[in-house]
């Protein structure tokens, strides 16, 4: 064998594996790209699931009021107890940002919530939460990788109970986050003080279909999914008002 065949055929052979390789490491990431953007579709609905319960619920009067007010509204279907961020608890959810200028509300970005303290009286190891983001300095620290509550953004328990019904003044809010629990049927006991909101990449790379950043979802519009049109006509129905500027 002359000197230049065996390097054409060594060549050859290089190809050979690097188009192998190829191939082996695009079907490792198709399926893995589709699992993330199913999972991302099952929690937008959800999410939905979520509001609606929370929304529908008399107890939660006061969430119907300052959802109104709210310059953002964070959604976790399910918050669990346990094995997560270093054994303490969370779960992943959707975060929409009011445009001020028509009342309209942004596609969902992805985000974990991590470090959260279960008290005693929520009597389970899991909640639906539901936070409003009452500032632009609260939707500010969200464009960041994490934000970590009462260090980064103040956040307070939103009151519970059917005190906000008629024409009720709702008391005006001081902190940037005002969250809502409900855990199988109760209403108290998830401390958010201290919790880690992240940016879930990978959640939002897969259900845009692009390298989707939480300004790109959430402040520049640049990427869309209808599959998240039911969860937008939702919480525009809930937050309806005035869309002056306040």
């Amino acid at each position: 064998m002359t000197a230049k065949l065996e390097k054409a055929l060594r060549g050859g052979i290089r190809i050979l594996s690097f188009m192998f390789a190829f191939i082996l490491l695009g079907g490792a990431i198709a399926p893995s790209f589709a699992n993330d953007r199913e999972e991302a579709q099952s929690i937008v609905d959800k999410a939905k699931g979520t509001l609606n319960d929370l929304i529908g619920d008399s107890n939660f009067s006061w969430l119907h009021k300052y959802i109104k007010e709210a310059d953002g509204v964070i959604i976790f279907p399910q918050v669990l107890k346990g094995g997560f961020f270093l054994g303490g608890s969370g779960g992943t959810g959707v975060l929409m940002v009011r445009n001020r200028a028509n009342g309209t509300w942004s596609d969902p970005a992805f985000y974990t919530l991590g470090s959260v303290t279960f008290g005693l009286q929520i009597g389970g190891e899991a909640a639906e939460v539901v936070m409003l983001a009452m500032n632009r300095k609260a939707i500010d620290s969200l464009l960041t990788s994490s934000v970590k509550l009462g260090a980064d953004g103040s956040i307070a328990v939103g009151p519970v109970g059917g005190g906000a019904k008629g024409a009720v003044t709702v008391p005006a809010v001081t902190a940037d986050f005002v969250s809502f629990t409900k855990a199988k049927g109760l209403y108290a006991g998830l401390n958010l003080e201290g919790a880690v909101l992240a940016v879930r990449d990978s959640l939002n790379d897969s259900y845009y279909g692009k390298a989707a950043g939480p300004r790109n979802i959430l402040v520049r519009h640049s990427v869309r999914n209808h599959g998240a049109d039911a969860l937008r006509a939702a919480l525009g129905e809930f937050s309806s008002k005035s869309t002056a500027k306040r």
